[in-house]
């Protein structure tokens, strides 16, 4: 099953204040984001594309999605949860290959250049593959959600790889100068 129908049924509350509390934490993170790169290539598009992926997910949490096991169903649930979805999806490689050009030709961040644009191509494969295996009788239908699950842990991995440093270089960069002894 997608991840998403873990908010159909009586404990779904706790799978959307998962899409908003996620969301949420992504808004964060695409500040520091916007602080860290004030100039440059990804200075604008990379935390605005973050930001987007954070509003999908929050859009699409009060949303609840339709079961992938009855195909041709549709509420008006399942379609705004879908669109926002889609979008949330089709933004993360997007947002790697901005930030692959701007790690490229930066000092500091040129270690994550290669990881970045390797999770990025894995991106759009798995999209890719994602999309094939929703097709009931594609061969892959059985392992749509782990597919999904693979996709979403290579976007959460890339996430905490960036923030981790950007979170110390950000302290770094803030404390000032030091007393001498």
């Amino acid at each position: 099953m997608f991840v998403s129908e873990l908010s159909l049924g009586p404990s779904g509350w706790i799978q959307m204040l998962n899409f908003l509390l996620t969301g949420a934490l992504l808004l964060v993170f695409g500040r520091g984001l916007r602080t860290d790169f004030r100039t440059g290539a990804a200075s604008r598009a990379g935390p605005l594309l973050v930001h987007c992926m954070a509003v999908c997910l929050m859009a699409s949490g009060p949303f609840t999605t339709d079961p992938s096991t009855m195909p041709g169903q549709t509420t008006l649930h399942g379609i705004v949860h879908g669109v926002f979805g889609a979008l949330f999806f089709t933004s993360a490689p997007v947002c790697c290959f901005v930030f692959y050009r701007r790690f490229r030709t930066d000092h500091y961040w040129r270690p994550f250049a290669g990881w970045t644009l390797g999770a990025g191509i894995l991106l759009v494969l798995g999209i890719a593959i994602l999309r094939v295996s929703q097709q009931p009788g594609s061969g892959l239908f059985e392992f749509k959600g782990l597919l999904q699950r693979v996709l979403l842990t290579i976007i959460m991995t890339w996430i905490f790889a960036v923030a981790f440093p950007l979170r110390h270089h950000y302290r770094d960069s803030n404390q000032g100068p030091k007393a001498l002894p």
